[in-house]
């Protein structure tokens, strides 16, 4: 029996990383993952919506968990920061019985639904290692990678409870999906630090110079190649690497793909995209 989830895309999939989209569905479909779609459900806010609004992004992250409620579902995700912040709202309404009475008030005048807590949230890469298993999903491996990959978590889901059973400040699920699809995983420092995504319309150079130190770290540990788990921060680190390197100064040309898209390449979709990969993997860089 495939492992069945209520699937949310996480932020940018279907604007500016269309890629997670695209690679999201084959990937599952290999890993026996069956995927039903949340329709009409709203982007997490990324945080950005609770510095201005914490009630508005606690509701609309409520009624994305009560549409999988009512399918009796929980959520799988691509995107970190999804993750992260479905899962903050979620124990903070489990945590507040008051805001849960509120909240679920608004959504039963607006949308007809009720929340229980009862549901959970799982970024995709916690249900390969602690569902599927390593071992299965290397068996499922036809085209192995030969690359050193930096495997890049970001800081959101490395919290307590956000992050299966991987450890909160030192995690290598990561590293052993890189491992299974034949990458070298690097060891570097930044894999779970910040690259600012939140700032990137009010604070651009400071958001780029961390981008640049992200990716400037991640060359120096000698990485061909940077996999990343967060839907935000692959958009932010490949599209923005160029300006990123101008504003600080430092090294940031390097291929970057997201989790989902290494999976599809290596399960054997989109064999005309893993092989635009390996030749920016041969040419790119300073």
């Amino acid at each position: 029996m495939p492992l069945r989830y209520a699937y949310h895309p996480g932020n940018v999939a279907h604007s500016n990383a269309i890629e997670v989209a695209d690679t999201m569905p084959a990937a599952a479909e290999s890993l026996g993952i069956e995927l039903v779609n949340l329709d009409a459900a709203t982007s997490c806010g990324a945080g950005i919506i609770r510095q201005a609004n914490a009630d508005l992004q606690v509701v609309l992250n409520a009624r994305t968990l009560a549409q999988a409620e009512a399918l009796g579902l929980d959520i799988i995700t691509p995107c970190a920061t999804t993750a992260a912040t479905l899962h903050e709202d979620l124990t903070s309404l489990r945590n507040d019985s008051k805001l849960m009475t509120k909240t679920n008030d608004i959504l039963q005048r607006n949308c007809g639904l009720n929340l229980t807590g009862e549901v959970n949230v799982h970024h995709l890469l916690h249900v390969i290692v602690d569902e599927i298993g390593i071992e299965k999903l290397a068996k499922s491996v036809k085209n192995p990678f030969g690359f050193r990959i930096a495997g890049y978590y970001g800081p959101n889901m490395q919290q307590e409870g956000a992050c299966g059973g991987d450890d909160v400040f030192d995690p290598d699920y990561l590293e052993q999906v890189i491992s299974a699809l034949g990458g070298q995983p690097v060891d570097w420092t930044s894999r779970t630090q910040s690259v600012g995504v939140p700032g990137i319309f009010s604070e651009e150079k400071t958001v780029l110079k961390q981008t640049a130190a992200v990716l400037s770290d991640a060359k120096s540990e000698g990485a061909e190649l940077v996999v990343s788990a967060c839907n935000l921060s692959h958009m932010l680190m490949d599209v923005y690497q160029g300006k990123a390197g101008k504003v600080s100064g430092e090294s940031t040309k390097i291929p970057i793909i997201h989790l989902t898209e290494l999976l599809a390449f290596g399960f054997g979709h989109y064999v005309d995209r893993l092989a635009q990969l390996r030749t920016r993997v041969l040419i790119i860089g300073d």
